[in-house]
């Protein structure tokens, strides 16, 4: 991680920041997008949206469904459609472990991040999760609040 913060084309595009406190992710995996000339243009400039996204198994193929890439204003005639459903590439085996996790284990495949990265391609890295209940949420936020604490004590008497 240290290589990409001083790489010039490593950029991050959207962020889910809610993904990490609504679902405990078990593993992530990073895949490609197929994407429009319009719509890499347009992430250029950073307007995406992942929040309330999310990415499905369907066909034999993986999707990347609900989210948002905002309207490029210098592509009039050739524009593309905001929240259109987005192919997104991984590999065989990886796409036959993921269909098994959602159909067979329950897990959700919640997007984390979209960036491009050191080749200046647009990513998706997508976390395979599982949702967290309302008292998993609570004990989550509880040991945020007592760490933040501990590091004021730890500040104020050291």
């Amino acid at each position: 991680m240290a290589q990409t913060k001083s790489d010039p084309n490593y950029k991050v595009i959207a962020e889910n920041r809610r993904a990490r406190f609504d679902y405990a992710i078990e593993d992530d995996v990073e895949c490609g997008i197929v994407l429009e000339g319009s719509e890499v243009k347009s992430l250029r400039e950073g307007g995406a949206n992942i929040a309330e996204s999310y990415a499905a198994v369907e066909e034999g193929e993986l999707w990347l469904v609900n989210s948002y890439i905002a309207p490029y204003k210098q592509a009039k005639t050739f524009g593309h459609e905001e929240k259109r459903r987005r192919k997104l590439l991984v590999s065989r085996k990886e796409l036959a472990r993921l269909w098994s996790d959602t159909q067979r284990k329950g897990m959700t495949l919640v997007p984390l991040v979209m960036y491009f990265n050191h080749r200046g391609i647009a990513k998706l890295k997508i976390g395979i999760a599982k949702g967290k209940k309302l008292h998993d949420k609570r004990e989550t936020e509880a040991k945020r609040d007592w760490s933040r604490q501990k590091q004021r004590l730890l500040k104020d008497h050291g």
